[in-house]
């Protein structure tokens, strides 16, 4: 079966409450409850986690290397300026896809470059809750490719 992490940054367990003109109004839960149905659909085990600090986020991919076939990842506001989540996204060499709620290019100009972006396979942005859903789909195809 193929496993996916789903790795959920900073502030995003703060869903449905924190600017809901930005992010929309789904929980994180209800994005978490969304993408367990979706992968049982498609038939791929998910692992989630979201974490507000830096270094768990790195401590959360590096666990990837011994279960996961790829990771799904919302680096929130490290997405402009964490390379040790860069560096450990690459270091663990599994197909990475980044995701955000909000179209990070239609935002202030500080949130339009992304450190992540460059070792990911592709960027799914805008889509609110449905960001995810893609990447899952995404994430599946990209494993299934290479495997063959």
């Amino acid at each position: 079966m193929i496993r996916i992490a789903v790795i959920h940054g900073p502030n995003l367990n703060l869903l449905g409450l924190r600017e809901p003109e930005v992010y929309g109004s789904h929980t994180l839960e209800e994005i978490d409850e969304a993408l367990r149905t979706l992968a049982a659909e498609l038939g791929v085990e998910v692992r989630i986690s979201q974490h507000n600090g830096e270094g768990e986020i790195v401590e959360a991919i590096h666990a990837c290397l011994d279960w996961a076939d790829a990771i799904i990842i919302n680096p929130a506001a490290y997405t402009h300026y964490s390379i040790a989540i860069r560096d450990a996204l690459q270091a663990v060499r599994l197909p990475v896809i980044e995701v955000h709620l909000s179209n990070i290019h239609a935002r202030e100009p500080f949130r339009h470059h992304s450190v992540v972006a460059p070792i990911a396979y592709g960027v799914i942005a805008g889509f609110g809750i449905d960001s995810y859903l893609l990447a899952l789909r995404a994430a599946k195809n990209i494993v299934q490719k290479r495997s063959r």
